[in-house]
């Protein structure tokens, strides 16, 4: 007895730990299994603490079947718990298995169990030992079968648990039908003495409990954090991919233009700076709505006529801006030829645009805003040449 005594204490400290250190845990991850798993542990403190108070005190008989509802009632509420937060894992709900149910069927458990059969210790252990038992049985099966994110580690503690307990349940069971047998064989006194350390199993498989419940939760959370992050990043890069572009044309806007020129700037490029001419004029004369559609037909245009490669970008209003490796300068008027063919139509109605354009070229290693600058003045010497009537070209360019 002294020697039960003192395991049943170790496991009693044990638990304890166990439940404070899953009470700290949870108000760090409050995850809805934690919460059942933390009462579960409490439940089991409790339990033990019957069974401390019971062979400390010593009781009278008298007292032993409320003792022994409160054990069974609180080891039972113990087992139901650490289901539940297994099958929280699962993703699993079963109303039989709510409170309301469970509550009052745990209470006439308890009651009728200890009054009509689990009047011995013997007899109290196999009540135990099946609640344990089929419980964490139930549980490693819904864990196996729902193949659950990080259960590996708490399906093995709960079915380890659960074997364990049927041995105990056979062993008491075996001590409790043979109480009255004068001369116990050797198989009861191996049953005694599977009893006798079984303890110090219930320690060990209680903490590897305790490792799989939180093994699980950490790969769970780890897992719903990297979701969460990647979520993130989709969602980030799709605010800059609508922060980085112009609704209305559907082309990159200028915000674009520092990557742009990053990605230009070792090799060089040429810049081509574009703005319509008497757009202000289609404004007044057919309004907004005819200067939007011309502002998207001279996008469409500029992504026709130059290639996939080539950075085209709304700079402002009716301002347009092409940035584009490996052209020459035959190449630009090519395409620039090409452009105005596209926008000068009146088919369907469409009015006719036209334009005026800058040319420059930015070398290896240059500076992109002289660049920038350059191809915006040679345009806008381009536009006073066009207003002035004195172009041989349809629409007006000039180069720096």
């Amino acid at each position: 007895p002294a020697l039960y005594r003192w395991s049943i204490s170790a496991l009693a400290a044990s638990v304890v730990m166990i439940a404070v250190f899953f009470a700290a845990l949870w108000r760090a991850v409050p995850r809805v299994e934690m919460r059942w798993w933390t009462f579960g542990w409490v439940a089991e403190s409790a339990a033990l603490a019957v069974v401390l108070a019971f062979w400390n005190l010593e009781p009278r008989a008298s007292f032993h079947a409320p003792i022994f509802s409160v054990y069974i009632a609180t080891k039972t509420i113990y087992v139901w718990l650490l289901l539940r937060g297994a099958l929280e894992l699962c993703g699993r709900r079963p109303y039989w298995l709510t409170a309301r149910v469970v509550g009052p069927a745990v209470f006439l458990f308890a009651v009728l169990g200890a009054t009509f059969y689990a009047n011995t210790l013997d007899r109290l252990g196999v009540a135990e030992s099946a609640v344990i038992c089929v419980g964490f049985g139930f549980a490693t099966v819904a864990l196996l079968r729902a193949r659950a994110i990080g259960s590996t580690w708490l399906a093995g503690g709960l079915a380890v648990r659960s074997v364990l307990a049927g041995f105990e349940c056979a062993a008491y069971l075996v001590r409790a039908l043979s109480s009255a047998s004068p001369d116990p064989s050797s198989f009861l006194a191996g049953a005694g003495t599977l009893l006798a350390v079984h303890t110090s199993f219930d320690t060990g498989t209680e903490w590897l409990i305790a490792l799989g419940c939180v093994f699980a939760v950490s790969d769970r959370t780890q897992r719903e954090l990297r979701e969460s992050n990647a979520g993130l990043i989709s969602a980030q890069a799709d605010l800059r991919r609508v922060a980085d572009r112009d609704p209305l044309t559907a082309l990159a806007n200028r915000r674009t233009l520092p990557e742009v020129f990053r990605s230009v700037q070792p090799l060089g490029a040429v810049l081509i700076f574009f703005d319509l001419d008497g757009f202000k004029r289609i404004n007044d004369e057919h309004g907004h709505h005819a200067g939007d559609d011309g502002l998207r037909r001279f996008a469409v245009a500029l992504t026709a006529s130059f290639r996939p490669q080539d950075a085209i970008v709304r700079y402002a209003g009716d301002e347009f801006l092409v940035v584009a490796s490996g052209l020459d300068q035959s190449a630009v008027d090519v395409r620039v030829r090409a452009l105005h063919a596209r926008v000068r139509s009146s088919a369907h109605g469409e009015i006719p645009l036209a334009f005026s354009y800058g040319v420059a070229q930015l070398l290896p290693g240059g500076q992109p805003e002289a660049a920038l600058r350059a191809a915006d003045e040679a345009m806008y010497r381009a536009k006073q040449v066009a207003r002035a009537g004195s172009t041989s070209f349809p629409t007006q360019g000039e180069r720096r």
